[in-house]
């Protein structure tokens, strides 16, 4: 009997590494393990590589070296931004469909005498700019809004919201952590103060991460009792781990320029087109359901556009199914996908994502995450799209609320 063939679309969740980070990696374990604040010649091939690694993520955001953070992930940015600018009194600005690094900061925040206005998105998915300039008021310090959210993939719109920062005088912080690798990230055209990605969402190691700190931002370090990262984090470097960011940094933005993501989107649009000739399916996010926002002209906000996702994510609802419940079903047939964000994966609380977007629990419920590897091929959108019509159709036949309501 032939082994079951497998295929992982849970890449919003976490990536391999890919061969050559791996590579790059392997020394910086055995031969070059010398801690890179020591002088000697081991501390010296240490240094040399997280500054060679420092070099390429200043590429990757398009900013100076010394404005890039090594870290442990985009947990650690996201709680950094908001911990080390904010204090009691302040006002802090975030949206209802960001990761729970920031909304959970944002409580704990609320101990300590700062208030949080969250800001609700479109259906679409998507966030109005016009909303945040609305919540802005004389003591807000900071406003945090993602690139891409992890489990509609609609990618924001940070510019013109980086602009109302900018004229208001309030801080930007960006969580780019499902972005990175997927969409090109310019700090400088964007306009942002803060801006935080994770390793193991774009083919590099878990446990490391990167953050933008622009000149002149007043973060406050979380970590003391060092003066690694130039005060900004204490803690011996992870050098192995940093050298694995710079090489997956390295590779993605090759990835966006050789047309490798263009490829994913196409693979996507397929999955997506064809699990939608399936009865009682839609997709959540993806189109615009109001008309542009007043204040901001047709050239920034085109509402009759779809909204724009990260190429690899689809999200999709199948109606009268449990989403957990097709989760199992196509684990057995050996497809890996998620019913949200994997922080919450065996929760019994629908995604709060999908909540804010309007949709009932129940249908919050029946969704489900498909979200590509960049090294996904024709072969394995073939075997998920011959596995999901069998799973689904054999979970509703066992559903007697679905007898006779879907055809």
């Amino acid at each position: 009997m032939s082994p079951m063939r497998r295929v992982y679309m849970d890449a919003n969740a976490t990536t391999p590494l890919l061969p050559e980070v791996m590579e790059a990696m392997r020394p910086y374990w055995m031969e070059h393990f010398g801690n890179a604040s020591s002088i000697h010649l081991h501390g010296q091939q240490a240094r040399k590589a997280v500054d060679h690694a420092r070099e390429t993520l200043a590429e990757f955001f398009n900013c100076h070296a010394a404005e890039v953070v090594f870290n442990s992930g985009g947990t650690e940015g996201d709680n950094t931004a908001i911990f080390g600018l904010l204090h009691p009194g302040d006002h802090f600005i975030t949206t209802s469909i960001e990761h729970s690094a920031v909304l959970q900061a944002a409580q704990r925040m609320a101990q300590s005498g700062v208030e949080t206005t969250f800001v609700a998105p479109q259906p679409s998915g998507l966030i109005d700019p016009t909303d945040i300039l609305r919540a802005i008021r004389p003591e807000t310090r900071l406003i945090s809004v993602m690139l891409a959210n992890n489990e509609t993939g609609v990618i924001q719109p940070v510019e013109q919201i980086a602009r109302i920062a900018s004229d208001t005088g309030v801080f930007f912080h960006i969580d780019a952590v499902q972005g990175a690798g997927k969409v090109p990230i310019d700090v400088r055209k964007i306009g942002c103060h803060l801006l935080s990605i994770s390793g193991h969402k774009m083919h590099g190691p878990k446990g490391v991460g990167a953050m933008y700190v622009r000149r002149g931002t007043p973060v406050e370090s979380l970590l003391v009792g060092g003066s690694h990262e130039r005060r900004r984090r204490a803690g011996t470097e992870n050098v192995a781990g940093i050298v694995g960011l710079g090489k997956a940094a390295e590779l993605a933005m090759h990835s966006l320029e050789d047309g490798t993501m263009a490829r994913v989107a196409l693979l996507r649009d397929r999955l997506e087109a064809e699990i939608l000739r399936l009865p009682g399916t839609g997709v959540n996010g993806g189109s615009v359901s109001r008309p542009g926002a007043p204040g901001l002209d047709s050239a920034t906000w085109e509402s009759k556009t779809p909204v724009p996702r990260a190429a690899n994510t689809t999200n999709i609802w199948f109606d009268q199914l449990e989403g957990e419940a097709l989760v199992i079903a196509l684990d057995l047939k050996g497809v890996a996908v998620s019913g949200g964000s994997a922080c919450h994966s065996g929760a019994t609380e629908p995604s709060h994502v999908l909540m804010a977007m309007g949709l009932d629990k129940t249908r919050a419920r029946a969704s489900l995450r498909f979200s590509l590897l960049k090294t996904a091929t024709d072969a394995d959108v073939d075997y998920v799209l011959q596995v999901v019509p069998e799973a689904v159709e054999h979970l509703r036949a066992l559903s007697p609320v679905a007898a006779g309501t879907l055809g």
